[in-house]
């Protein structure tokens, strides 16, 4: 899980759906990974960077993860997946580097510890946006991510979207460091009257519990957690309002600013995976679907 209150995330600064979820047991997999990895300078920005060369020469590109499925986290048989990193594996053979290698982190130090050289890029499905924008370049985003609401079987309160929520008085509900907060407030609902919970898991019982209306979250997690409720359902997908203007989301990978040279080779086989339909097929295991696909581009998400 993105575009909004700070730290935001998940998509967002802090964000997403739990991206903390399954970072304990994981860290110290990632100091390992970090441990005999040695820094080097970085190169100018004039340069674009040597980092392609590097990763060429060591066989191994460093991934930093958040511990959030779907999109970057270690399963339960201790293996490194998500959609990120199973793009990051494609795309990365093809550059000519073999291996990839987790290095967990809090989802809040993802860019720290990119710019600090904990590891090499950001593969968290990460929200790009203007902020984002002054600390990291992003590659071109790799999916797009509309909203949708977790609601009572039948939405028994008929809410479609923020607007709705605000009409009607509903109890809202969000995840921590959400996007979905700012998007809210923007349609008028106090800030101060939002149920945070830690993630979807914990807004679909909210829901189901009676404690709250809707739980609001990305189109994605909310449909997949409540395919086995028998008392939730999930609205259809729909663009929040940012600035008075429908808003889409779209999460890509993040590379030092002065890295320039990947970030530039990695975008050339990613519309080559988007161009042969082959992005869908690594994506769709862990749920995307077609409306995910996007033509979006870092430049226009950046605002610039």
């Amino acid at each position: 899980m993105a575009p909004p209150l700070q730290p935001l995330r998940r998509f967002r600064e802090a964000s997403g759906p739990p991206r903390r979820s399954l970072l304990a047991g994981v860290a110290a997999l990632g100091a390992l990974g970090a441990a005999g990895c040695s820094r080097v300078p970085t190169a100018t920005v004039a340069g674009g960077g040597d980092l392609l060369e590097r990763l060429r020469a060591a066989g191994v590109v460093r991934l930093g993860i958040a511990g959030e499925i779907p999109f970057g986290y270690i399963d339960r048989n201790g293996e490194l997946t998500g959609e990120a990193p199973e793009l990051a594996r494609v795309i990365f053979k093809r550059l000519g580097v073999e291996r990839v290698q987790p290095v967990p982190t809090e989802f809040g130090s993802l860019i720290p510890g990119l710019n600090s050289q904990q590891f090499d890029v950001v593969a968290a499905g990460m929200y790009v946006n203007p902020k984002r924008c002054e600390q990291v370049i992003f590659s071109d985003p790799d999916y797009q991510m509309l909203d949708s609401f977790i609601v009572r079987k039948g939405n028994p309160k008929g809410l479609h979207d923020y607007r709705d929520v605000v009409e009607k008085k509903a109890r809202f509900a969000t995840g921590t460091g959400y996007a979905e907060i700012a998007y809210a407030v923007e349609a008028g609902y106090e800030e101060s009257d939002i149920l945070i919970v830690p993630d979807q898991v914990a807004g679909l019982n909210a829901v189901e519990a009676g404690r709250v209306d809707v739980f609001a979250g990305t189109a994605l997690t909310t449909r997949e957690v409540v395919k086995k409720s028998s008392k939730a359902e999930v609205t259809e997908a729909f663009k929040p309002i940012v600035d008075g203007k429908p808003h889409v989301d779209g999460g890509a990978f993040a590379f030092r600013p002065t890295e320039t040279k990947l970030r530039d080779a990695f975008n050339v086989e990613l519309h080559k995976l988007k161009e042969s339909g082959e992005l869908l097929r690594i994506l769709r295991p862990f749920g995307f679907t077609e409306d995910e696909m996007t033509d979006l581009t870092a430049k226009e998400l950046c605002g610039r």
